[in-house]
């Protein structure tokens, strides 16, 4: 943590319900300074990064997981908005954001 800034948001895939055509489970991306770094090599769905992005200014600001209710500690989950099936072809992935100093 930098000045009360944390400044690198880890996002890995804890589990995928369904089929989903970007990611699989264990992908994960890195947030720094609000640019995405890649771990392993993965695509970045747009809709997953709209749900993810809400919660990133408050998580690299200070605030805990557990602050704004989505987890605990430093660990925090989302799913992506798609609904899977029988309305979509997709899958629901269910993320974890881990804050890193």
């Amino acid at each position: 943590m930098r000045g009360g800034l944390y400044l690198r948001v880890r996002v890995r895939v804890a589990k995928v319900d369904g089929h989903c055509p970007v990611f699989s489970e264990g992908d994960e991306f890195l947030f720094e300074d609000f640019f995405i770094k890649r771990g392993h090599e993965c695509d970045i769905c747009i809709h997953a990064l709209n749900a993810i992005s809400h919660f990133l200014w408050a998580l690299t600001h200070g605030h805990s997981p557990k602050e704004i209710g989505i987890g605990k500690g430093a660990k925090g989950y989302l799913k992506c908005p798609d609904p899977g099936p029988p309305i979509t072809k997709g899958g629901s992935v269910l993320f974890e954001l881990s804050l890193e100093d």
